[in-house]
């Protein structure tokens, strides 16, 4: 049977089956653009999967993979170390704040998010206390594995099994656009307070910068620097999921650094690699991992992955941040998104859209219901650019390689779609 005529033998994820079927074929990228199997160019306004940071089809990523597959393709981490992964870390460790020192490579932000809290939860055990509790956000998502989804209370998302420790979610307190004033900001710190007060000593509090697939969801200033005095206060761990916002998507190289903090543990993927690669990676404070030479088995972490640090990946980690500094692609991301958002915002007055928010290149435009939202994605996909509608929020991250010609687009073409969802209302 001819492939373009027989029925996919592809599950993909996420997607109803009954809607499997003739969907949309990406079969090139370039750039800041994606062409379908009908030869129709896009502009990519969800960066692949949120992780093209450096654009489709970069001659230096490439380059890079290609070198080192020809060098050194992997080699057992339980065993031998290599320069490529060596190298990362060094870099993450001079990147990273404080004593931000340690890190551990895996392949992808839900492997991440069961590392950290291994850590978190091990590292108490090895000094001796009995601290188990980890709080978070209802609205988190912190990937799909059997640890991770137990973090998250998304309706896609939730899991169906009884967690192996005790999680508190705390749900926002007020919609977005009203999160955003002080007294929206108040009311959510207070709830993160009555979470740590409550119960046994929290072991760790893990949150997003920006609850990406939470509603796209920008957190109120200060929040994060006050979340850090409360963890202090109660001694409780503070991991940071910089997965999404990480390397540049926020108009800062880290979302935390809006804040001028330094988290305990951060969890890191996507733009890491540029989408080119899977890879992620824990990175934890020296003060962390000296305890596990007091683990009672291993005196080390009891967990990895056969192709964690893959020397691969690695290699094109390690360009993904000469190409990121030379590009000045944090200083970009900060610059078009604020012209996006800018550009957007006018929306905020059509009938359809309740909220336009944003923190660099990631920017979000919650409709009045679901159906309008996937109405405007429709409409913008017909006029050229790839939006994410998603529970009623339209979620718009485009490569941080965007252009000014690119951002122009990027808002005449929505703005267009929103007109014609509505004119057919």
């Amino acid at each position: 049977m001819h492939p373009s005529t027989r029925t996919s033998s592809l599950w993909r994820p996420w997607t109803p089956i009954t809607q499997q079927a003739g969907s949309l074929r990406i079969v090139e990228a370039l750039g800041n653009r994606v062409r379908d199997v009908e030869g129709n160019w896009y502009l990519d306004g969800i960066s692949g999967v949120l992780n093209a940071s450096c654009g489709h089809g970069h001659p230096r990523l490439i380059e890079a993979a290609t070198r080192q597959l020809q060098q050194l393709v992997h080699y057992d981490p339980m065993v031998s170390s290599h320069d490529p992964a060596e190298t990362l870390a060094a870099r993450l460790a001079e990147l990273l704040p404080g004593d931000l020192n340690e890190t551990v490579l895996l392949n992808s932000g839900s492997e991440a998010t069961e590392a950290a809290l291994r850590i978190a939860l091990q590292y108490w055990r090895n000094i001796g206390e009995h601290r188990d509790r980890v709080i978070t956000f209802e609205a988190a998502y912190h990937g799909t594995t059997f640890l991770s989804q137990q973090l998250s209370k998304l309706p896609f998302t939730v899991s169906e099994w009884t967690p192996p420790f005790p999680i508190e979610h705390v749900a926002l307190p007020a919609a977005p656009r009203e999160l955003r004033t002080e007294e929206g900001a108040d009311a959510l710190i207070a709830a993160f307070a009555r979470a740590l007060e409550a119960g046994p000593p929290a072991a760790a509090v893990m949150v997003e910068p920006l609850l990406g697939l939470g509603g796209c969801v920008v957190l109120p200033a200060g929040f994060l620097a006050r979340l850090r005095e409360l963890c202090d206060r109660h001694g409780a761990l503070l991991i940071l999921d910089e997965v999404f916002c990480g390397f540049g998507r926020t108009g800062r190289m880290f979302g935390f650094e809006h804040e001028g903090i330094t988290p305990d543990l951060v969890t890191l993927s996507k733009g890491i690699s540029g989408g080119y690669v899977p890879l992620a990676a824990v990175t934890v404070t020296s003060r962390i991992k000296e305890t596990f030479v007091r683990e009672p088995v291993a005196q080390g972490l009891r967990y990895g992955h056969t192709t964690g640090g893959h020397a691969v990946a690695s290699a094109v980690g390690n360009t993904v941040l000469d190409v990121m500094a030379d590009e000045k692609l944090v200083e970009n991301a900060a610059a078009q998104g604020n012209a996006l958002l800018e550009g957007l915002r006018k929306l905020g007055t059509n009938p359809l859209i309740t909220d336009v928010r944003g923190l660099g290149l990631v920017v979000a435009i919650e409709a009045d219901t679901p159906e309008s939202a996937a109405a405007i994605a429709e409409a913008s996909a017909r006029a050229g650019v790839m939006t994410r509608a998603e529970r009623g929020v339209i979620r718009i991250a485009p490569p941080l390689t965007l252009t000014d010609d690119d951002t122009a687009e990027a808002v005449a073409k929505i703005s267009g779609a929103v007109d014609v969802a509505l004119a057919r209302r």
